[in-house]
């Protein structure tokens, strides 16, 4: 019996309608904001609790230290986004690309992510312990440590990154693909199942799985 091929994230293509310009100015904690465009703007350090973003473009935007805890995108675009702290823990992400992001310290743990692409971007730390993913794309990014501990992870492709460390600790994974990826270190290799790697990474992971299962090699 044939095995089953590894089954891609499906990412919906994002067609935004017309968009209002806004500054931001106006932006608060559980804001409601649909079909918005905000260029250039600078919301460091605001407290935008709960908010939510439907059909909107982000350009440019500055996000350190913006609460962006419980927030909600769907069906938005993102180029260019800075923040060297970006804190949205508990917040919902659906049909979301994101392109050219240059993000320190990502605290976006038990998050939920549907259908979102993520392209070109260099990100430090990414904390998405307990989130759930699903049908998720990072292509061509630059990840100092990826953080997916006792997550739960459907469909998930990793295209051409270079991570530092993959934590997969207590996470529950089904067709993960983290081929043409390269990874300086894997931790939590008991919960690497369900996961598709190629021959290069095995044979990087060979040592780590033999002091994982206490063996020695002579």
């Amino acid at each position: 019996m044939a095995k089953a091929a590894t089954r891609k994230a499906s990412i919906d293509r994002i067609t935004l309608p017309d968009l209002a310009d806004d500054d931001g100015a106006q932006l608060c904690s559980g804001d409601g904001r649909e079909a918005e465009r905000y260029a250039g703007v600078n919301l460091d350090g605001r407290d935008l609790t709960g908010i939510s973003f439907g059909e909107c473009e982000f350009a440019g935007v500055s996000l350190h230290e913006t609460k962006l805890r419980g927030a909600s995108f769907s069906e938005c675009l993102a180029t260019d986004l800075h923040a060297p702290v970006f804190s949205a823990p508990r917040s919902n992400w659906r049909d979301v690309q994101i392109n050219h992001a240059r993000l320190g310290s990502v605290e976006v743990y038990e998050a939920t992510l549907r259908s979102v692409h993520i392209d070109g971007s260099k990100l430090d730390f990414v904390n998405l312990r307990n989130a759930t993913l699903t049908d998720v794309l990072l292509s061509n990014c630059i990840i100092d440590e990826l953080d997916l501990g006792s997550a739960t992870v459907q469909r998930l492709e990793l295209q051409n990154c270079r991570i530092g460390t993959l934590d997969v600790g207590g996470a529950k994974l089904k067709d993960v693909d983290l081929r043409s990826s390269d990874f300086l270190a894997v931790h939590g290799l008991e919960s690497l199942r369900g996961a598709t790697i190629d021959d290069a990474q095995l044979g990087m992971l060979a040592p780590l799985l033999a002091a994982h299962l206490g063996l020695r090699v002579e």
